[in-house]
């Protein structure tokens, strides 16, 4: 479960673009730069008193806290300067090669460049109608950023896109994808074999969460 979480934060990284992660004593930490999320940090099995001496020496804004326990458990940990952001679950799945078709009227584009695979599906008009991507960390690899427009919904597109991007991992050598998912997205993900391996609760300091 570890192994996985770690290798979660590291391909999240990766296809975010940021700096690599960095080992602390209950976690990991990863300097993003963005206006809303400074600093991420995840705690890898930290317990409460460990995660409260965290949370008391953050005082600057867009600093956000993940962790992997439930909702109820995180919560009396952080003082009111903290907001919950969405929730969500840690899931996993063993890869295997998979039969991609577009639906008619659309195509999917696959690019990869420095570790990321993005994959763009286009509606006949040129348009983006869902997009998705997955950060390479050799043996595992991250899903990431998968959205399908909302004119373009219920069509199966996601299925498409996390279809080719499985694809595109398989042949650059992983044999195992994670990713963080909404309390949404977990159903598409299980029905294509994903397993939630854990709850993924988080909190950001100021209430800048979008």
């Amino acid at each position: 479960m570890w192994e996985l979480a770690r290798s979660w934060v590291e391909g999240w990284a990766v296809s975010r673009r940021v700096a690599k992660p960095v080992d602390e004593a209950w976690g990991l930490s990863v300097r993003v730069g963005a206006p809303g999320q400074a600093v991420r940090h995840v705690l890898l099995d930290a317990d409460a008193g460990t995660a409260r001496g965290l949370v008391g020496a953050v005082f600057e804004p867009a600093v956000w806290i993940k962790g992997f326990v439930a909702p109820h458990v995180m919560r009396p940990w952080f003082p009111p300067a903290w907001e919950p952001t969405d929730p969500g679950f840690l899931m996993a799945v063993d890869l295997r090669p998979a039969a991609v078709r577009a639906p008619d009227g659309y195509s999917a584009v696959t690019e990869t460049a420095d570790g990321v695979v993005c994959v763009r599906v286009l509606a006949a008009d040129g348009r983006l109608a869902a997009q998705g991507q997955v950060g390479l960390t050799g043996g595992a690899c991250v899903f990431d950023q998968i959205v399908t427009d909302g004119a373009h919904r219920r069509r199966g597109l996601g299925t498409v896109v996390v279809g080719a991007l499985t694809n595109a991992a398989v042949e650059n050598g992983a044999a195992t994808g994670t990713l963080g998912a909404t309390v949404q997205g977990r159903a598409l993900y299980e029905t294509l074999g994903w397993k939630v391996l854990a709850p993924l609760t988080g909190y950001v300091h100021g209430g800048v969460a979008p």
